[in-house]
């Protein structure tokens, strides 16, 4: 494990860091087949949560108000990338409902929060969030078409919703819909809503696979669903605002759980080289296999520098889109890199369900695609940039 000095990282975050990896590398990764075939929402994957909570471990980015134990974004990452080096560690540690909460913690009434918030710091809810339309690609925010109407103290909510994380466990949902009239700006026109998952009209229509394999993704239909005015999150035409807010600080978290799964591939990789196959092989002597897991030595430390100064910037309140787009982009690179260098040195084997590299190569390839295609980054930062050199200027650095 890399060591960094004490100007870096809190203590805290160290030692969350070392003891969140030996809890991954002696409880999950020995688990991992059996996860694959049960599920996240299955009594395993259940039984390991309570230990991680039990440990310390559970819920480690919330706010500290309820819970949390490191507050800066910068420092959590360090714990981050320790813990996606399983896939199975958002169930596990909760570590994707802990936006969520950060959200209900910034933006949330004391009601909602009474509501919401501590049911799922308590372990006794799970959150979801539904901004992603079936037939609108999901970098467009301004062709949201599931609309929500305020009629006597009462938001009626009807669209779809898909590719929504959590939707096979859920208990509520936020949603991103559409509040203003159609001549309203964009930027005024969207809000977030909460939904209780058992509010009449609200239906999960499908589970839905990920290049084979089921990863909590899913479908869901609101019908005349109908919830009290004050399951409003923030202010009503601030959904922009907040969904910006939102991907800043979930791309960065995804990105180092990203990171992690790459370091777990060149992990993977030194095994195979000093494996007894390894060495009757002379991997030690063949310089292609030294190059694969240089190049993915380099985009993983790439990768992860980047997001940090991305962070720097989100607890500094002063957020870059062009640092966190890029390092995204990044820290896909590095596990497309990095996974797809353990399958060429485990050979057949890496492509079957007996190494986990399967299963990162899968989540690699969604890297592309999830929280921003590169496509849609790449001209989201390339226009900014051109902007940024526009009559003899340049871009910043620091």
């Amino acid at each position: 494990m890399t060591q960094y000095t004490k100007s870096n990282h809190s203590d805290t975050a160290r030692s969350l860091a070392q003891a969140v990896r030996q809890f991954v590398d002696t409880h999950i990764i020995p688990a991992e087949a059996e996860l694959v075939k049960a599920g996240e929402a299955s009594p395993l994957s259940n039984q390991l949560n309570l230990m991680a909570r039990e440990a310390g471990l559970w819920g480690l980015f919330y706010p500290l108000s309820h819970g949390g134990k490191i507050a800066s974004l910068e420092d959590y990452l360090l714990v981050a990338e320790q813990e996606g080096r399983t896939e199975f560690s958002h169930a596990i540690f909760s570590t994707h409902s802990a936006l969520d909460a950060q959200m209900l913690v910034n933006f949330g009434t004391e009601a909602l929060q009474q509501q919401f918030l501590q049911p799922l710091v308590k372990g006794l809810a799970v959150s979801a969030y539904g901004m992603t339309e079936p037939d609108h690609g999901g970098s467009f925010p301004s062709l949201i078409s599931t609309s929500a109407q305020l009629i006597n103290g009462q938001w009626t909510i009807n669209g779809r919703k898909w590719f929504v994380c959590n939707t096979d466990r859920a208990t509520f949902v936020t949603v991103l819909a559409r509040t203003g009239a159609p001549d309203v700006p964009i930027h005024q026109a969207l809000s977030m809503i909460i939904v209780p998952t058992n509010t009449a009209g609200f239906k999960v229509e499908r589970q839905l696979s990920l290049l084979g394999r089921h990863l909590g993704q899913g479908e869901m239909s609101f019908t005349n669903v109908q919830v009290p005015e004050s399951y409003l999150l923030g202010d009503c035409g601030a959904g922009i605002a907040l969904m910006g807010q939102r991907l800043n600080t979930g791309r960065l978290l995804r990105a180092m759980n990203w990171v992690g799964l790459a370091q777990r591939c060149c992990e993977l990789m030194g095994a195979r080289i000093h494996s007894e196959r390894g060495v009757s092989s002379r991997f030690l002597d063949k310089q292609l296999i030294r190059q694969h897991l240089v190049t993915a030595h380099h985009a993983i430390s790439s990768a992860r520098e980047l997001i940090r100064l991305a962070a720097r910037g989100v607890d500094a309140g002063y957020p870059n889109d062009v640092d966190i787009n890029i390092a995204k982009m990044a820290a896909s690179q590095a596990i497309c890199t990095a996974s797809d260098s353990a399958m060429q040195l485990y050979g057949a084997e890496g492509l079957s369900e007996l190494t986990p590299i399967e299963g990162i190569y899968r989540i690699a390839r969604t890297s592309r695609i999830l929280d921003g295609s590169d496509e849609a980054l790449i001209n989201s930062v390339g226009r900014k940039l051109m902007d940024y050199y526009q009559d003899g200027g340049y871009y910043h650095f620091d």
